[in-house]
């Protein structure tokens, strides 16, 4: 799985002019399925990013965790994310999970961390959504298991 993981004051995800998911303070998480990802690969990606100490503490130093700052978290699905671009001006897509697998396991992740205690919302899988986002610091994490 690859991710791109952004600490945002908001984000949202709109869907044919709807907006389907929205916080505040928190992650926005792109993420893309690879075919050789598994369950457990899911699992692990959703406990280090619930762990990961990317927000500031009293002192401005980032050591906290989206749990420990009571933020949320927006999972967008982007099989982008797998774009090969090194031959031609034309991105080939052909390292993405298919949709039969992809779908399934962004399900699971979205599961996973809502278990580790991170409010979780979604866009939706396969359609044209317009994702919103302020930035926080900026910081973004690329993230491959």
């Amino acid at each position: 799985m690859r991710t791109v993981v952004q600490r945002v004051a908001s984000a949202s995800v709109s869907v044919d002019g709807k907006t389907i998911s929205s916080i505040d303070l928190g992650l926005l998480i792109l993420l893309g399925v690879g075919p050789t990802d598994t369950e457990d690969i899911a699992q692990q990606l959703a406990k280090k990013i619930a762990a990961m100490r990317i927000f500031p503490d009293a002192d401005g130093k980032m050591n906290l965790s989206v749990r420990e700052v009571g933020g949320a978290a927006i999972v967008v699905s982007q099989f982008t994310l797998y774009a090969d671009t090194r031959k031609g001006n034309r991105p080939s897509f052909i390292g993405a999970a298919a949709p039969d697998l992809a779908s399934p396991l962004c399900a699971r992740f979205v599961e996973y961390l809502t278990a580790e205690e991170v409010p979780t919302q979604t866009g939706e899988f396969g359609a044209h959504m317009l994702v919103s986002l302020v930035n926080d610091g900026p910081v973004t994490i690329i993230l491959d298991l």
